[in-house]
């Protein structure tokens, strides 16, 4: 009985030329991450689940890939980097100097419904700066944010400013105990129908007057100098002023980091996660795949405390780049990669000595830093041009019995179909002018 094997639904085979893309990403990112000075790790696939029981928030805790390992110990597939990360500072990293700027590119996973841009198995670049609690740390952190999109050559998005404290003083100022619950539901008001979050509203013990003033607090968004002054007439207690004074500043240092062009305000942002305590962003960017946010992150100055560790602030995000990529695609914002080799080598027979020699030929083009490709299958001389000519290979260095007898070999413009015999020692420099212009 022949079993019949396919993807794991939620999961994706990435071919060479979309790794190639991917990998372009990535790098634009990384060298943007590393001119900050954030520092890369990577932690364990799987944790134990307690770890992301937690904080994480109850909609990721029951999207956790968790099971029983062969030793009875509860582990979880990792659904997001944060509390990974803050494990490993616990463990650790406590007495080492503040603060601690590292940065991961991994992949994640979550057992939820897939979608345009979700996957159950999907990828995040991301930071976390630990050590700060200064307003300092947050604009050097949401900068980062910024010019991360930008090295990619997204410029049309715009990056959502919240905050936790906020929020949880509305909740006080509405006399809802369920503060949490509260922060989740706004957080998922954009997936919702108005009715069904209007009804939602209400099982929090919210009457009309209650409803109306969260669908009005949501709809406060905008520029920082529209917005903030709303926020000073809605908030009237010491530790929401203190908060929005932070904005205050926030905005102020954004704007010397040279991306306030990019940020808005936006008192409805409360992201997913438990564990944020203050501000907090994501980054959209327009388009027509039905992606929405391409990333976000805030502050969790508890998290640490909360896994055993001493008091200590931190800040971060991640990048989603399941749904970036497909952005930049759709703006034609990533360069085809050029999957072909520059040279092909084809020895023209079955001789050892041809052999050999297409090798050492191959094997020196690739030491001199040019990309080339060895006939592997022994096919005819036409196949093999053929082969080449499907592939867009630029020239092909032919090896004959005849010419290596007198030590040479052809070289074959494969676009005009020229063809110059030389020197075989001199085929490599000869190529390398060549495909530098």
């Amino acid at each position: 009985m022949k079993v019949r094997l396919e993807r794991v639904k939620g999961t994706r085979d990435l071919l060479p030329e979309e790794m190639a893309k991917r990998r372009w990403v990535f790098e634009r990112i990384r060298e943007v991450f590393e001119r900050y000075n954030f520092h890369e790790v990577l932690t364990p696939t799987f944790e134990y689940t307690a770890l992301f029981q937690l904080r994480s928030g109850e909609e990721v805790v029951e999207q956790l890939y968790a099971f029983d390992d062969k030793g009875g110990r509860n582990i979880s597939l990792r659904p997001d980097m944060t509390s990974s990360v803050a494990r490993l500072f616990v463990n650790s990293f406590q007495n080492a100097p503040k603060p601690i700027k590292w940065y991961y590119m991994a992949n994640m996973f979550r057992y939820e419904e897939p979608q345009s841009g979700r996957y159950r198995e999907f990828w995040q670049a991301g930071v976390e700066l630990l050590g700060s609690d200064k307003v300092e740390a947050d604009a050097e952190v949401i900068a980062l944010f910024v010019e991360s999109y930008l090295a990619t050559g997204l410029e049309d998005f715009t990056v959502n400013i919240g905050d936790r404290v906020l929020l949880d003083e509305f909740a006080r100022m509405l006399g809802v105990e369920d503060d949490v619950g509260l922060m989740r539901l706004i957080d998922k008001k954009d997936k919702m129908s108005r009715e069904d979050f209007i009804a939602a509203l209400g099982d929090f013990g919210l009457d009309d007057e209650g409803i109306e003033k969260v669908l009005s607090l949501i709809e406060i968004k905008g520029e920082p100098d529209e917005v903030l002054p709303k926020a000073e007439e809605l908030f009237t207690s010491e530790e929401a002023k203190a908060e929005i004074k932070r904005l205050y500043e926030l905005v102020d240092l954004l704007d010397a980091y040279g991306v306030s062009e990019w940020v808005r305000i936006d008192l409805g942002i409360a992201r997913g996660f438990d564990y944020y305590t203050s501000i907090v962003f994501e980054a959209i960017a327009p388009n027509d795949l039905g992606i929405g946010s391409i990333g976000g992150g805030g502050r969790y100055d508890n998290l640490i405390e909360v896994f055993g560790g001493k008091p200590t602030p931190a800040t971060g995000f991640a990048i989603g780049i399941e749904r970036l990529i497909p952005i930049l695609e759709w703006k034609g914002l990533i360069p085809e990669p050029k999957l072909r080799p520059d040279v092909y080598v084809i020895p023209i027979g079955k001789e050892p000595e041809l052999k050999k020699a297409a090798i050492e030929i191959a094997s020196s083009l690739r030491r001199a830093g040019v990309k080339a490709d060895y006939e592997l299958t022994g096919r005819k001389l036409r196949k093999a041009l053929d082969y080449a000519g499907r592939l867009g290979v630029p020239y092909v260095v032919l090896v004959g019995k005849k010419d290596l007898a007198e030590g040479k070999v052809t070289i074959r413009d494969m676009e005009s179909g020229e063809q110059r015999t030389m020197e075989k020692e001199k085929v490599v420099e000869v190529l390398a002018g060549m495909l530098r212009g």
